[in-house]
């Protein structure tokens, strides 16, 4: 039995209604996905009054709360056949922050909890695949050492890029097995060094140490100063939101990626974003990769050379464009969109009303009213002052 603490969203637990003030906007936009049956992986949602409780750094998860965790892990596994602390048949898992009011990029995530050496082994014959599964292990040591552990990252690329060097390889997508354990070696050695222990094997302490990190990334300076700039108050906490792993990394069917379902900056009713092949959500937004285009209009307008998701995965492409609109249409907004594809299966990992222009906030306003997707005194409401000021300032053109 889950308490009500918790909420279990796409596990086929019944409905739950969003509530952004107690699941934060993250939380309460993934189940209304999960509600009108878009592909989300199923998940539960630890509430924002148990983050506030747990935001300071001297907080420990009380064992009913762990035991409510567990229940709602159980149901998270039964609804993919994996089960998490499972050396065989692994639940890989993520742990990700989720304020009421939206604080992109401000507070911690860690990717693919639930992974040790006797699990990596497990995932490899899951999968029929070691590459990948070494490749997602180097990934959860990597992510964990620096959000739960405070490592340097650098150090940790600094690894890769010799490992690249020692492969031949431009990117870590390319690095083969062999090369990612040994990754994953001295990725040991690195946190047994500089965090004078091991790095942790028990999938229990795991989840409860990057729990605590979640919740404490509420207090971060970048968070505070974040909502200082934003006029956002303090009081409150994050939402905590545990999710089944979908890898972006899988193979090369699979990709991570943005899809705002309207230019931001235009308004312009055409998909823009970007993806990358074969890769998880970090290695976007990292700098080490350079993302693609995701429509084949756009990759010719930068000239690349690289394969659009338009052309590349035309079927996840296509059902993620029909996914936009019934966004637009349930939420009344133009949407910017986080997705995976699995091996040419979309999962929506977010979805949160996309920042624009006032130029283009006027024109979705008033094609939106056009399309009926707003009535015409809702699209008004949208359309002030502050909005038109900018668009009103005389222009004048520089002399010869």
């Amino acid at each position: 039995m889950v308490s009500q603490s918790i909420a279990m969203f796409g596990t086929g637990s019944g409905a739950v209604e969003p509530d952004i003030q107690a699941f934060g906007n993250k939380g309460a936009n993934l189940v209304a996905m999960a509600s009108i049956g878009l592909p989300i992986p199923p998940g539960c949602i630890i509430s924002t009054s148990i983050g506030a409780e747990l935001a300071s750094l001297e907080s420990k998860l009380s064992d009913a709360l762990l035991s409510d965790i567990q229940a709602a892990l159980d149901g998270i596994g039964k609804s993919v056949g994996r089960t998490y602390g499972d050396d065989q048949n692994p639940l890989l898992i993520s742990v990700r922050s989720g304020a009421a009011v939206s604080m992109p990029g401000m507070m911690d995530t860690v990717l693919n909890l639930g992974l040790n050496d006797q699990a990596v082994e497990g995932l490899a014959a899951q999968f029929e695949d070691e590459r990948f599964a070494w490749d997602t292990y180097r990934r959860f040591m990597q992510s964990y050492s620096n959000v739960v552990l405070g490592l340097d990252e650098s150090e940790f690329e600094l690894v890769l890029e010799e490992l690249r060097a020692k492969y031949d390889c431009e990117t870590d997508s390319a690095l083969p097995a062999e090369g990612l354990k040994e990754a994953v070696s001295i990725f040991k050695e690195l946190v047994g060094e500089l965090a004078a222990a091991p790095f942790p094997q028990d999938p229990r302490e795991q989840l409860e140490t990057a729990l605590l990190a979640v919740f404490r990334s509420w207090n971060t300076q970048r968070a505070t100063r974040y909502r200082d700039m934003h006029g956002y108050t303090h009081e409150g906490g994050t939402a905590a939101i545990i999710q089944a792993m979908v890898f972006g990394n899988r193979d090369d069917r699979s990709c991570t990626g943005v899809y705002f379902t309207r230019n931001p900056s235009t308004g312009v009713k055409l998909p823009y974003g970007e993806y990358l092949l074969n890769a998880q959500g970090e290695d976007v937004v990292s700098g080490f990769r350079t993302p693609n285009e995701l429509t084949e209009a756009s990759r010719a307008i930068v000239m690349s050379e690289a394969p659009s998701m338009e052309k590349a995965l035309p079927n996840a492409f296509a059902e993620l464009l029909t996914t936009g609109d019934k966004l637009e249409a349930h939420f009344t907004d133009v949407q910017e969109i986080e997705f995976t594809v699995e091996s040419d299966r979309l999962w929506l990992l977010q979805t949160r009303g996309a920042k624009r222009t006032p130029a283009a906030s006027l024109k979705i306003a008033v094609e939106m009213a056009e399309e009926g997707i707003l009535t015409k005194q809702a699209a008004a409401a949208r359309i002030d002052d502050d909005m038109l000021a900018p668009m009103l300032v005389s222009k004048v053109s520089p002399g010869p």
